[in-house]
């Protein structure tokens, strides 16, 4: 077989595409600045850029169907974007748009759910998935935003309001910081990095980085304080998910996931304190494609795995 498969990862900051064969090894990748304060159809026209960029770059033609990851989600009924914390998306048909503009099939998932798909069938959890069937995964993005999405059976569920693993929307601290969803107090608005490093902020009055407030937790009390709330927070926050759930990997993404502690045995003991069955069992996975699980989750979408 001599198939190619092409996927697009939207991001807040980035979009990247990629190109695999039928065995979905990357045989291009290439990412450009999302530049989202530009608005819904500048977004647009660097889409469509980048993959007629890739198909003079490599020769190939575009293909007849290409999958796209998205922030927020796309609902069919309306044939519009919601729940994206890139705003200039909602209310808009990313899809319909993207299909007139190409002139080709697109297919549309959360960028959460592509970004497990392809490290439950391909990276970090694959082994964990293959040790029998119908197994579970939970993949967490935790970055600019806070998402989620579930893989059972080498499926994404998506749920009857298609929220299926959204955790960052629930109420976490009840009337917290206000979240662009309506709601105060969410998940995303007390993990995500730009809450984090805003509340590092608050204490101190300078503005740093996560990965450098992480670089500074022996010699400086605010930047503790500030891991610590990750890891009390992240733990009270995912032990009610596995108390529902209760899957068999939970994989972890996003800037924020690249932060040590969170894999620690004290992050473990935190989550054992939330759990009904008061020992953790779920290993807590770093991803194997780092930021780029998502766009081959994408290229997944256009192999023909939909959600």
């Amino acid at each position: 077989m001599n198939e190619r498969y092409w996927g697009v990862d939207l991001g807040g900051t980035k979009i990247e595409a990629v190109i695999t064969d039928s065995n979905m090894r990357q045989l291009i990748r290439r990412r450009i600045p999302t530049a989202a304060d530009s608005g819904y159809e500048r977004i647009l026209r660097r889409i469509v850029g980048l993959l007629e960029g890739l198909s003079e770059e490599t020769g190939c033609p575009l293909p007849p169907r290409i999958g796209i990851g998205t922030p927020g989600r796309y609902e069919e009924a309306s044939c519009s974007m919601s729940n994206s914390n890139t705003r200039c998306l909602n209310g808009r048909d990313l899809k319909g748009d993207l299909e007139y503009l190409l002139r080709r099939e697109t297919v549309i998932a959360n960028d959460a759910n592509c970004f497990v798909l392809a490290e439950s069938l391909l990276g970090a959890g694959r082994d964990v998935m293959r040790e029998g069937d119908g197994r579970t995964a939970f993949g967490m993005i935790i970055g600019t935003g806070v998402g989620g999405g579930i893989v059972s059976g080498g499926r994404v569920l998506t749920g009857a309001h298609g929220i299926a693993g959204e955790w960052g929307h629930n109420v976490l601290i009840p009337d917290g910081e206000p979240c662009y969803c309506g709601k105060r107090g969410c998940v995303e608005t007390v993990i995500s990095g730009p809450a984090l490093e805003g509340y590092y902020r608050s204490l101190t009055g300078f503005s740093k980085s996560l990965r450098e407030i992480a670089a500074l937790v022996s010699e400086d009390t605010a930047a503790e304080a500030t891991i610590r709330r990750l890891t009390v927070y992240f733990g009270a926050a995912l032990s009610a998910v596995l108390n529902i759930l209760d899957p068999h990997c939970c994989i972890i993404g996003g800037g924020v996931g690249n932060i040590d502690t969170l894999y620690s045995e004290k992050t473990r003991g935190i989550i054992e304190g939330g759990l009904f069955s008061k020992k953790l069992m779920v290993p807590l996975l770093k991803p194997r494609f780092g930021d780029s699980a998502g766009v081959l989750g994408a290229a997944l979408l256009a192999a023909g795995l939909e959600t």
